[in-house]
């Protein structure tokens, strides 16, 4: 989910204008799906092991393009910013899922349950559940470049929560679903992990590998990406339209679901990245590494979210919607904590040991492979 070839600093058309697009997928979702239903039923029906095949496809073209931008090589970086990482891996993976589960069952479960319908409560806790145990890959790269962030940190990350995600994402998500008394298909979950994640990552490995071993391969390897990008807006775009055709008649409906689904997300957004902030300040990582630090742990990786949710609960259920107002609120959400970051430097970097950004990123020289 992330534009192509673009300096340092900046967000292209899509990036900027992602909450645009998605008000518009929103109003031509409703008014197809009210205008053809059955349409969108018989693709809904269009499965594999509980999968829905048309949606598989739509994710593969969002994920890989997105994959083939990363150097998994660059893991080795890890080691440099120990700390960041740590601090990272610690909100994104012992913190922000079960936070998020907390926070569902306090305002969707409790606060709000009487202006929610009754049936898809736990739905909604399923889909929040999902949304915050999948911690984002490609809009961390727009985040980081925006705060100036250490950008061999930033790809080692993702690269690193990729990896944990095939292991963590299923187990993670089965234990809180457990607790909520929702049943979960343990096949279909870990077919979702490794349709969603391991598949397309060996694709965009295997394929990023031979596009640079040919003569001239990095410039081959950015015209690929370059073509791929408006593929990947497209799928995205469909998927989005798919799911509010079938959400729309609850929309419409129900409106007021929408904005208190995003209480407890907004709130789990400036938690996780406020929490990842001062734990990074208390280890004393650098403002450039703690930066993108905070924003990895607040962000979503909503492709993963979103397809799971329906491969799990089916088009029309609530943790579809819930992870699809994820969408709605998540950049100009962080884009406040991009904000934020940027403005309290000089007070993060008043702390004794604290490295100062002339010296941890001199150059802050963009690497070739971020988005």
């Amino acid at each position: 989910m992330s534009d192509n070839n673009k300096g340092s600093g900046e967000m292209g058309v899509f990036s900027r204008y992602l909450t645009v697009w998605v008000a518009l997928c929103i109003v031509v979702g409703i008014g197809l799906g009210q205008l053809f239903p059955n349409v969108f039923q018989f693709v809904g029906r269009i499965e594999m092991a509980h999968i829905n095949l048309p949606v598989a496809v739509l994710v593969w073209l969002m994920i890989i393009p997105m994959l083939i931008k990363i150097d998994l090589k660059q893991l080795r970086g890890v080691r440099q910013h120990w700390r960041g990482v740590g601090v990272t891996l610690f909100v994104n993976w012992g913190v922000k899922p079960f936070s998020m589960a907390l926070l569902g069952w306090l305002f969707i479960g409790y606060l709000f349950r009487d202006y929610l319908p009754v049936e898809q409560i736990d739905s909604y806790i399923a889909g929040l559940v999902i949304l915050a145990a999948a911690p984002c890959t490609a809009m961390v790269f727009v985040w980081s470049n925006l705060m100036r962030g250490e950008p061999h940190f930033t790809l080692s990350q993702v690269a690193l929560n990729d990896v944990i995600m095939v292991f963590a994402f299923a187990p993670i998500v089965a234990l809180l679903l457990g607790l909520s008394a929702i049943i979960v298909p343990w096949d279909t979950l870990l077919l979702s992990v490794v349709l969603y994640i391991v598949i397309p990552l060996i694709i965009a490995s295997l394929w990023r590998r031979n596009l640079l071993n040919r003569d001239n391969g990095q410039a081959q390897l950015n015209q690929v990406i370059a073509r791929l990008g408006p593929m990947s807006l497209g799928a995205l775009l469909a998927t989005l339209i798919l799911l509010f055709g079938f959400q729309g008649k609850q929309i419409i409906a129900e409106p007021l679901i929408i904005a208190l689904l995003a209480v407890p997300i907004l709130i789990q957004v400036f938690f996780n990245s406020g929490l990842a902030y001062l734990l990074n300040r208390l280890m004393r990582s650098p403002h450039c590494v703690a930066g993108p630090s905070a924003l990895i742990g607040a962000s979503n990786f909503f492709e993963l979210a979103v397809a799971t949710a329906i491969a799990l609960f089916g088009f029309e259920s609530g943790a579809a919607l819930a992870t699809v107002v994820g969408v709605l609120i998540e950049v100009p959400v962080m884009l406040v904590a991009v904000r934020v970051v940027n403005q309290s430097q000089g007070w993060y970097e008043r702390r004794a040991g604290i490295v100062p950004y002339s010296e941890c990123c001199p150059a802050a020289v963009p690497i070739n492979t971020r988005p």
